[in-house]
């Protein structure tokens, strides 16, 4: 099982790839950790070129599904259209499984199933612990409660 977790903030999109096997967890390298989109969504060739890209390396780590943190249309923390645009472009990649997890799942997620290692232990950068918790908290949910996916 093969799950990238996602963090959309504004116009860049925070990655990690982790993967569970026989009840391990493994944290994989990743070629590219972010992707900042400039003027995206100002023009479909933008929009076209990151859904590529994003697809491409989906394909190329072999990536069975995406988790997303589910982002407030509105109020003080929503998200930007931007982001929305990007949270649809990847939905729309063909053959992977796209989960976009309300802040309720995650929480409940994770007093089940707390994580099994500090974050700072993981090797991986601050700006990658949502996606590290949207990934880790989609594979238990998968292990656990898959007949509610």
């Amino acid at each position: 099982m093969r799950t990238c977790g996602v963090e959309i903030t504004g116009s860049e999109v925070l990655l990690c790839l982790l993967t569970k096997e026989e009840d391990v967890f493994d944290i994989r390298d990743v070629r590219q950790t972010r992707f900042t989109l400039g003027q995206v969504g100002q023009d479909t060739e933008d929009m076209r070129k990151f859904q590529f890209d994003f697809a491409k390396l989906l394909e190329d780590y072999q990536i069975d599904s995406v988790a997303i943190k589910q982002r407030a249309p509105k109020g003080k923390f929503a998200g930007s259209a931007t982001g929305f645009k990007i949270e649809a472009a990847i939905q729309l990649i063909k053959d992977v499984d796209v989960k976009i997890l309300s802040a309720t799942e995650i929480k409940e997620q994770l007093k089940r199933n707390p994580l099994p290692i500090d974050f700072e232990e993981t090797g991986l950068k601050k700006y990658q612990e949502t996606a590290f918790i949207n990934a880790y908290v989609y594979i238990m949910m998968k292990t656990y409660r898959p007949e509610e996916l």
